[in-house]
């Protein structure tokens, strides 16, 4: 993954401190106190009206020690799912399009908020995700913002354009991402596919429509 502990444990949070058996660790120091982010997924008719294919999708665990005073252990699953479709470009069959869903968990310990990724822009978390999607993207320019209908709200959602390279050849593509709060988990919608492949921006949108948080 392309995501730093550092970052994980820094992003804006609403979840708030409970008196669990758990917490009682966590304060004595006996244990991590633990934060789990519920999986976010297309919905199942979305893949196949799209041709979006499920590549894979991981719970990652990260642990970290943080100073609230003392020094304390902090437990951290997220969610990480990627989706495919293959299509052909100049007679040559490729994976070309990508989607991912990450959810986050938010984080907030005894009134402190460690996770920063809920305070950066979509620009700056497309940089944090975007070797979940397409690898090496440059030239990365904002092109539109727009508004879409995603877990019963509007959100906004950004464009960018920028180019990669495939076997020698540069190739540019189309990045949408949108990022929201939803059920106390940071939410990371980002959808690329080659530029020439135009109509894949509309099924991009319906996957983003579609999310289904927790699946």
């Amino acid at each position: 993954m392309t995501i730093s502990r550092r970052s994980v444990l820094a992003a804006g949070a609403t979840g708030t401190l409970a008196l669990t058996a758990g917490c009682l660790d966590f304060v004595t120091g006996d244990g991590p106190l633990e934060f789990a982010a519920e999986r976010v997924t297309p919905s199942a008719s979305a893949l196949e009206e799209t041709g979006y294919e499920e590549d894979d999708s991981t719970q990652e665990v990260i642990e970290e020690t943080i100073d609230v005073g003392v020094e304390r252990d902090v437990r951290a699953s997220l969610w990480v799912s990627t989706y495919t479709k293959s299509r052909t470009i100049e007679g040559v069959e490729r994976e070309a399009n990508n989607f991912v869903a990450v959810s986050i968990p938010g984080m907030e310990v005894l009134g402190r908020s460690f996770n920063p990724l809920a305070d950066m822009s979509n620009e700056e978390l497309l940089e944090e995700f975007l070797g979940e999607a397409n690898g090496d993207v440059e030239d990365i320019d904002h092109e539109e913002s727009f508004t879409l209908d995603v877990l019963g709200s509007g959100r906004e959602v950004d464009r960018f354009t920028g180019q990669t390279q495939e076997a020698g050849e540069v190739i540019e593509v189309s990045l949408t991402l949108t990022s929201f709060l939803h059920d106390d988990d940071l939410i990371v919608l980002l959808g690329t596919h080659p530029e020439v492949l135009a109509e894949e921006a509309a099924n991009v949108e319906v996957l983003m429509e579609s999310a289904e948080h927790p699946a």
